[in-house]
């Protein structure tokens, strides 16, 4: 893997949550992964939180051990049901400060492309209880989608800010989105 921009880093006052007592947090790392999964139609996989109000990025946590790139595909196939291939160029990475959950993530993001007929997406129970639902649409939807949203839990304002980020710096790398 080639060496990734830092796009921006968020902290609680950055997706609009503010404290009357700061307090002092001793984080735990935690790296994840997204990617913006282009398939046939040059459609965007964005994944609908209904429950919880908000879209996100197909990717997720990555695990003791695991490289990036089989995280990512894990996490993919996991969430759309979808093989794919990395493009040459990363769009970036972002570093979230979650102070509730004593948390520094560090996201890592890349372009890729459905290789192949897509599966089923196989939901966690968790993702299923938070009505995860699969959705396709141009980049440009996708941030009117996300500008739109209003995430009514805390993870939400984080998920969304950072969505937004790597969407518009990719809305930047492919001028024909």
């Amino acid at each position: 893997m080639k060496r990734i921009e830092l796009l921006r880093e968020f902290s609680e006052t950055d997706v609009g949550i503010s404290r009357v007592e700061k307090k002092e947090v001793c984080y735990k790392l935690r790296r994840a992964v997204r990617a913006l999964v282009f398939n046939e139609a040059n459609q965007l996989a964005i994944l609908f939180v209904s429950n919880n109000g908000y879209n996100k990025l197909p990717g997720g946590g990555v695990e003791e051990n695991e490289e990036l790139y089989e995280a990512l595909k894990r996490e993919v196939f996991e969430e759309t049901g979808c093989d794919i291939n990395l493009r040459s160029s990363s769009v970036g990475a972002t570093i979230e400060y979650r102070d509730d959950f004593q948390q520094l993530q560090i996201s890592y993001c890349y372009l890729a492309d459905v290789v192949g007929i897509p599966n089923t997406a196989s939901f966690t129970e968790r993702e299923i209880a938070d009505g995860f639902q699969l959705r396709w649409m141009s980049v440009e939807e996708a941030i009117d989608t996300l500008n739109n949203d209003h995430p009514n839990n805390y993870l939400g304002k984080f998920i969304r800010q950072r969505d937004l980020e790597f969407l518009q710096k990719a809305k930047e790398l492919l001028p024909n989105q």
